[in-house]
């Protein structure tokens, strides 16, 4: 493998030499050029092409590539395009002497230096008009200035290797040389060869070209600069997007290192974040330590605190959190040392968001004050990082702040303000990798409003716009939170459709998928409780259980469904022992008060069904309470609802029935099926009261008793969306009743064969 010089450089060179030649007319002059610089400059600096393409065409040019790009554009000669002219350059090249001569006069497409532009003039010197000389410092007069000086670099082994290479990149286009010169034959690659009557098969032939003679092919197309360029940009779309090596990119490298060539240190880092993110702690581990160990030898300590912070966070993804801890002190104090502003901000971000994931952990961290209080962590690095201009760490920090006043029930106005600057600031500094965690925080909010539709929206806007330009992460976070408000509607099937478009090349990182089989198996359990297959359910929750590292809200949401199955089975004193331990675990600096409210509604809930709900009642009243400062407005609604069913209990049926009236607007708002038919059910039931305490065959009786069978048609109409069978045959069995009471035994006995129908189908289902 050539350092530098590959025969797809040559044929570049050839396409400048031909455009400073002023062959190129004007109208083929924005393509030429187009082409010429995508392949001149660095992968990462051509930012207007598809990447996935681009990558491939400039590591791996072809003879074809040329054609494509040249065949269709005519030529300043008459009767000749630009393709013609060029294959004629190419193989005017006839012999490793003319090799050496096109290098030697690479020179008189530059501009001269000033000192020789001066003399010329005093020596009257014209300069041909018709040629065009390139500047010394633009993107092709510094490639042609490279490629001259690597070539003079050469040692005469490695040049006749050049040009071997050469011969054979270019041996599939004589056919159409022949075309345009009768006198080529097969040894026109080489004018020596035709001079002397020689064949391929001579001994003396041999010597030069005798790997050609035998058909043996090498991959000449790459050389180590555009190995470690690939690799370069490879690990730049795996730190930025969050992704592993692609399959054919990975076999493409295996290839490419199998030839013998030395190993650059970059492929160990490459091995070592596909490894990570796959899952494999080993051989992340050992390949981290190898590039470190190489790059130390030339670096010093100069890198020292970015082996730290790669091994810090190795550490907290395989679940090694107090090692992960001492490796990002050592981080922080090694980046003060150097003073290493960039990889010092972000490794004090990365510890504010592990004291929020792990608050347990950071007791040592927060005696000796690294951080402070969050407000003054986030202060600090919003200062921090508007001085360093990390305008993606500022963006981060100001969605972080939103989260925090969300989790503390602050001011929703404060985390909106947080937000629209956020995105400000993601537009105006084109900050495109910031944009999901903006919408997605900005959907969070939306549903914490109880404005669904909006929620829904930010979150198709995003899916649609921006996941070619944002980490995996945040595609699969929103794709699941889309999933999971699909199922909240009781859309199952359309919920499962929309798991399934996560692509499966994103579901190799290991992370992305636990986080995707977590959220699949919620929805799956969510739909085992409601059709009531209590065994399919537990099966399905023993899985989630499982894997060791779920974030805080999947862990709430499982406890919360385990919590709902063991009051499905009626084992109140089970849901209640889970609830109490859950409850103990969220103190008041450290959980979201989201989940504080649910919980208290959650227990009395559970008194409720336990036939005690008076109990819950000063619970309910709280959880109400912090949910309207806090502005949760589906949490205020579910504690209403909670308090409303204190009030039943008590038979003050109008008060009830007055609270889930006015709210009942709001609460379909919420497009929450579940949240609904718990509505309309309480409601009945509060008509139901009212019925029972007015006078019989009294007008006022038969309103309330219409009333009742209205709001239990539309409860059983929300259960039946969510397949929830045991909430529909409640219905049917209160509408039975009611049926009764009216004198129609004929309807209550339809009643009573759609409760068993409904019964019999969920059985059948199991």
């Amino acid at each position: 493998m050539s350092r530098y010089l590959t025969p797809s450089k040559i044929g570049l060179l050839a396409l400048i030499s031909l455009y400073s030649d002023s062959v190129v007319p004007s109208a083929a002059t924005i393509p030429i050029l187009s082409f010429l610089v995508s392949h001149v400059l660095p992968i990462s600096s051509v930012a207007s092409q598809d990447k996935s393409s681009l990558q491939s065409r400039h590591v791996t040019l072809a003879v074809e590539d040329f054609q494509k790009a040249t065949i269709s554009h005519v030529s300043g000669i008459p009767g000749r395009t630009i393709w013609d002219l060029l294959l004629n350059k190419l193989w005017k090249l006839n012999s490793f002497d003319a090799l050496h001569v096109f290098f030697d006069t690479l020179s008189l497409l530059l501009q001269k230096p000033p000192e020789q532009q001066q003399q010329d003039a005093e020596d009257v010197i014209e300069s041909n008009p018709n040629h065009i000389r390139l500047s010394r410092a633009s993107p092709m007069g510094s490639f042609v200035r490279r490629a001259q000086l690597e070539f003079t670099r050469l040692q005469f082994h490695d040049g006749v290797t050049l040009w071997r290479n050469f011969v054979a990149y270019r041996a599939s286009t004589l056919p159409q040389w022949k075309k345009r010169n009768q006198s080529a034959n097969h040894n026109s690659f080489d004018a020596n060869l035709q001079d002397e009557n020689l064949d391929l098969g001579d001994r003396l032939t041999d010597v030069v070209y005798g790997e050609l003679a035998h058909g043996v092919q090498h991959d000449a197309s790459v050389s180590a600069e555009d190995l470690e360029t690939l690799l370069e940009y490879q690990i730049d779309q795996m730190q930025r997007m969050g992704n592993r090596l692609p399959q054919a990119m990975k076999a493409k490298f295996r290839a490419m290192l199998d030839t013998g060539v030395t190993v650059p240190n970059l492929s160990h880092y490459v091995t070592f974040l596909d490894a990570w993110r796959s899952g494999d702690y080993p051989s992340s581990f050992d390949n981290l330590h190898r590039y470190f160990d190489y790059t130390m030898q030339n670096r010093d300590r100069t890198f020292y605190q970015y082996a730290l912070l790669n091994l810090a966070i190795l550490h907290a993804d395989f679940g090694c959190h107090s090692e992960a801890l001492t490796a990002m002190q050592e981080t922080i104090s090694t980046a003060r040392e150097n003073n290493d502003m960039g990889c010092l901000n972000y490794s004090l971000s990365w510890l504010y968001h592990f004291g929020k994931a792990h608050p347990e952990k950071m007791d040592d961290v927060q005696k000796r004050g690294v951080l402070g209080t969050e407000k003054e962590a986030l202060a600090f690095l919003k200062a921090k990082a508007k001085e360093a201009s990390m305008w993606g760490l500022l963006s981060t920090s100001l969605l972080s702040e939103a989260k925090l006043g969300l989790s503390n029930g602050d001011s929703v106005a404060q985390a909106f303000e947080s937000i629209v600057r956020s995105s400000h600031l993601n537009v105006t500094k084109d900050v495109a990798n910031a944009i999901g965690s903006q919408m997605s925080m900005q959907s969070s909010i939306f549903g914490r409003l109880g404005v669904s539709c909006q929620a829904w929206l930010s979150g198709e806007l995003f899916l649609q716009c921006y996941t070619d330009q944002s980490p995996v992460e945040d595609v699969v976070h929103c794709v699941c939170r889309s999933a999971l408000l699909l199922a909240q509607r009781g859309r199952y099937e359309d919920a499962l459709a929309r798991m399934e478009e996560v692509d499966g090349e994103t579901l190799r990182t290991l992370r992305h998928s636990q986080y995707w089989t977590s959220n699949l198996g919620l929805i799956k359990l969510r739909r085992h409780l409601h059709r009531d297959n209590l065994v399919a359910a537990e099966a399905v929750l023993a899985q989630l259980q499982a894997p060791p590292n779920l974030g805080q809200d999947l862990h709430f949401s499982i406890l919360t469904l385990e919590i709902d199955l063991n009051v499905r089975r009626g084992d109140y004193s089970k849901a209640m022992e889970i609830l109490e331990n859950l409850a103990s675990k969220l103190t008041d600096g450290e959980a979201d008060i989201f989940q504080r409210i649910k919980v208290m509604t959650l227990k009395a809930r559970i008194y409720d069904k336990a036939g005690i709900p008076q109990k819950g009642f000063s619970v309910a009243l709280r959880a109400a309470s912090l949910a309207h400062g806090a502005r949760l407005l589906p949490a205020l609604w579910e504690a209403v609802g909670a308090v409303c069913g204190v009030l039943i209990s008590l038979k003050e049926f109008s008060a009830a029935a007055k609270l889930l009236e006015s709210i009942m607007p709001h609460t379909l708002e919420c497009e929450d099926c579940n949240l609904s038919a718990q509505t309309f059910s309480l409601l009945a039931d509060a008509h139901m009261g009212m019925a029972g305490q007015a006078k019989a065959e009294t007008l006022p009786r038969k309103e309330q008793l219409t009333r009742a069978l209205d709001s239990i048609g539309r409860s059983f109409d929300e259960f039946s969306r969510l397949e929830d069978v045991k909430g529909q045959c409640e219905m049917m069995a209160k509408k039975a009743t009611i049926m009764h009471l009216n004198g129609d035994p004929v309807l209550a006995n339809d009643c009573a064969a759609k409760y068993l129908d409904i019964k019999r189908a969920a059985k059948d289902q199991i």
